[in-house]
Order: structure tokens, then sequence, then C-alpha cells
């Protein structure tokens, strides 16, 4: 197997407007290595083409005069123009051909073709027949050779021309007040995406799939979303979305369990107008939520020597809980539960509102099946739809405590869909809930036993209804013997508080600063 190491190397100063200092990228092959002319603009990495070819060897036939090149690899020819967003693959044998439109166009300086190294990865690997792995910062591998049926180009034409192997089937639309809900049929797992907003339009353009173009055409769409055009452009598919100004964020994930896609569209975290109404006082962080996970007829998950998840869980809470009323006076301690009893997941959500909380943190335990179990340290969650076995299945442990409250039926429809739309509610919060999370993870990191984990996301029903910045921490392994006897003592219990309670400080001045800001 033959590989070819590229390095990216910073040398001197580039005269490209708005570029970043010329680089060279060094390709390391059998032969040596040859550095040919590179730069960075906007975030993006550049490269001479023409010196790509030389240096991997690839015959090419490039016309100085009219700024284009064409390089012929064994079955393919690439041609790529100057100052165009369009590559034309043509098949040697056939004479067939697919046209990509990159999102950005190529550069010509200095009488050579630079062109953006990412967005060119596919369709080089395409032609080229080898793999292509960009490592960041600055390395991109080109591998061994793509096994045949791996590199397909050409989507299947009937007698009339038309595409008859669409996978991208439909379209719904689902608009709510914090955004909009897009969701892509699929008959087949999109394997990569680009993602760009510029001038109020969102550009997302979905790899190896092509679309249904009247079907989806035909979708009414309104608010966040003005209109939206959809084209198909060699083997992938384009979907162009005019935003407004409100536009925020956008994220695009996979559905859980099939190939559809979900495409979030998110409003701005503050407007204008909000911001007129807000004061000081309301955005004061002055409420800190506790919630012990479980309690009183509902014990949780039980342990190694039958530790209880609602014991632990309380205790910790408890201690994190005195930590601040000791040392933040002007923050008050809203508990969930303060005593061994049981309260309705959504009557969590509830009371934080209910005291304005700016901060809802609920403690709970982990668990497996198995007992005793290898899976041991500390994790902390965001709400969001689970992307893994995992975080689905604690995700499904932690919501059954609904079987103990006396209407489960609410419940119902809280689906994976529907936690997105919960989801974007939140998305107000996310930054914070996702700051937080982290400066966590990393005070367990440092300053406990027990072995950080990360913060992953997931759809939990008790951070569903706590309208502010949210995390869930599963503080550990019951199940675990290790973790379980860690749990079970106080001292130990201390240091998770104090661990949980150096965050919250941390927290608050990204908090004040963040508000400052805004306000």
């Amino acid at each position: 197997m033959k590989i070819l190491l590229i390095y990216i190397i910073l040398l001197l100063p580039a005269v490209i407007i708005n570029a970043q200092p010329l680089e060279k990228i060094s390709v390391i092959t059998e032969k040596g290595i040859t550095d040919i002319p590179s730069f960075k603009r906007e975030q993006t990495v550049y490269f001479s083409i023409k010196d790509f070819a030389e240096a991997t060897s690839v015959n090419y036939f490039f016309n100085e005069k009219n700024r284009k090149i064409e390089l012929k690899f064994d079955n393919f020819l690439l041609k790529i123009t100057a100052k165009n967003p369009y590559y034309v693959i043509t098949e040697k044998a056939s004479g067939k051909q697919v046209i990509y439109q990159l999102p950005t166009s190529s550069y010509y300086f200095g009488s050579l073709i630079f062109i953006p190294l990412l967005l060119s990865i596919d369709p080089i690997e395409k032609a080229y027949g080898k793999q292509l792995t960009f490592s960041a910062p600055h390395k991109l591998i080109v591998g061994s050779d793509i096994p045949p049926g791996q590199t397909k180009l050409f989507n299947d034409i009937n007698e009339s021309g038309l595409n008859t192997s669409f996978n991208i089937t439909g379209l719904d639309v689902s608009e709510r007040a914090n955004g909009t809900l897009i969701k892509i049929h699929s008959n087949k797992r999109i394997p990569s995406y680009f993602s760009s907003h510029k001038n109020g339009i969102l550009t997302i353009i979905f790899r190896q799939v092509n679309a249904d173009i009247n079907k989806i055409n035909r979708v009414n769409v309104g608010g966040l979303v003005k209109n939206f055009k959809v084209k198909n452009i060699g083997p992938d598919t384009e979907f162009k979305f005019a935003v407004g100004e409100e536009y925020s964020t956008n994220e695009v994930m996979n559905d859980t369990g099939t190939n559809d896609i979900f495409i979030t569209i998110h409003n701005k975290i503050f407007t204008k107008a909000e911001d007129e109404q807000r004061t000081r006082d309301k955005w004061d962080f002055d409420v800190i939520v506790i919630d012990a996970g479980h309690g009183g007829k509902d014990p949780g998950a039980i342990g190694i020597n039958n530790i209880k998840e609602k014991d632990v869980n309380l205790k910790v809470a408890l201690k994190l809980g005195e930590l601040i009323k000791r040392n933040m006076k002007d923050v008050k301690v809203v508990y969930t539960r303060s005593t061994d009893k049981f309260v309705d997941l959504h009557k969590r959500g509830k009371i934080a509102n209910e005291h304005n909380g700016k901060l809802f943190i609920s403690i709970h335990c982990n668990s497996t099946k198995k007992k005793p179990s290898g899976a041991n340290g500390i994790e902390v969650y965001l709400l969001r739809p689970g992307r893994t076995k995992e975080a689905i299945a604690i995700a499904e442990r932690e919501n059954s405590v609904i079987e103990y409250e006396d209407d489960p039926g609410r419940y119902e429809k809280l689906t994976d869909e529907n936690f997105i739309l919960v989801s974007m509610a939140h998305s107000s919060y996310m930054k914070y809930s996702e700051s937080f999370a982290n400066m966590l993870n990393l005070q367990f990191k440092h300053n406990t036993k027990l072995k950080a984990r990360g913060v992953k996301q997931a759809g939990f029903y008790v951070l569903v209804g706590a309208s502010m910045p949210s995390v869930l921490i599963e503080s550990g392994f019951i199940s675990n013997k290790k973790d379980s006897k860690y749990l079970r003592s106080s001292t130990n219990q201390q240091q998770l508080a104090e661990a949980m309670f150096d965050a919250i400080k941390e927290y608050r001045l990204y908090y004040t600063k963040q508000m400052e800001a805004e306000l």
C-alpha cells in the first residue's frame, strides 16, 4: 500500500487580498518530498492543483490562457477552471460526466489555480480512486485504492433521461416560536454534508444522495424560512434556504434508527425588542435549582451492596446546596426535593420555572443492567436527542420513573422528533448549558477520583420543563465496585459537591460577562 502524507507548513506572507500568510504543502511520497504552494483565506486552505498533480505523478493538461486544468487519472478526467465553482468529472470509457458544484470558487494567482482543500476531497477522491483523509489541523493522507463499486459517480438514468434512483424522497417543515424544524426523508444513509450561511441564504449540501426535486419543491414554507430551492449537482443534493434577519444558528443531525436527517434552524438568542423588555434584575445570577433525581417510592438504580441511587443523589444535592448558601450569600438555592419524597418529572421543571431559576442541575447516578460492571466514571448530559445507543439507553432508564406517576400518558408525545422541537425551545440557553457542562467535566477530571467521561447528549424528560440553562449529571456507576464504594462515602460525596460548586463559580463569572454583553 502506498501512502502519501501531505503536511501544511507555514512559510511566507501572501499578497492575496484577505488571505492569511502563504503556506506550503509538503507532499511526501516514496520518491521524496515536494513542496507545493498554498494559502488560507477566510479559514479555508487552498492549494495549487497543478503542483498537486506533479507531486502525486498524475498526468495533466494545463491551459494557462483559458485558465483551465485537466487531471488525467486512470479511469476519469477531472477538469477545473479558475474562478469557477464547478468541477467536471468524465469517465474515460463511456464519456459520461458528472458536475460538482462547490460553495466557493477556485482562485487564480501567479499562473496557478488554487482550489479549496477540504471541499475538493470528495471529487478528487472519486476521480483519483484513492482514499483521501484530512486530519486536522494540517495533514492530508492519500491512502490506498478505493475498491470498485464504492466510488459510484453516476445515478441510474431511464430512457427519458430522468433520475430513477432518488434517495431524498420528501421534506417536512414544522414552524415553532424558537425556529424551524425540517425533516429530510432519505432511503439511504447520508454520509456527510456541508453547511454555510451567507447573505441570508443557508446552504446545505448533502453528499452522495440525489433528491426527488419535483416532489420536494411542492412543499410550502413560511416563518423563519422564507423559501427554499433544491437541486441535484452530480451525485450530491444542494438545499438553499432563504432565512430572515432573525436567523441565529442551525444544526444538522441524524434521526435515530432511520436514514432521515433533521435540520433545526434557530432564531437569534435575544432580539433587540426582547432586550428592551428585559431588566438586569431578571437576568441576575440569583437562583440555582438543584434536582436530586428519583426519591420516595422511586429508588432509582440499585447498585452494589444495595446502594440506592436516590440516597446518593439527595446527599450530594444537599451538600452542594450548603456550599452555595455558605459561599454565595446573594444566590438562593431551590431544591426540587430536600427529603426522601417522590416528585413527578414535569413538576421538577415547574418548580425551577416558578422560582425563576438561572441554572438547573439534576443529579443522578449511572448504572448498567449487569452488576458488577466495568463501566465507570462521571458523565454530564445536555438536552438533545441521543446520538449513541448508550445515551439512548441511559435516557430510557432515567425516563422510566414516569411509571411511578399518576399520569404517565403526558409524556407520550415526547418522541425523538419532538425532543428536537423541545431542544429548539432550549436553543436560547444551549450555549450556556454547553459552557457549564464543559466546566463541570473539567472539574470532575481534575478534582475527583472518578473518571470524567465527557459531555454527552440525551433526551431526559426532567430537563424538558426547565426554561433555563440545564444539565444532568450521572455521578458515577453504582453498578461498578469502585464507583459504588466512592459514592457511598460522605467524604467523596463532599468532593463531588465541591467540584460542582467550583464549576458554578467559574460559570457565574462567564454568565455575568455574557449578560453584560447582551443587555
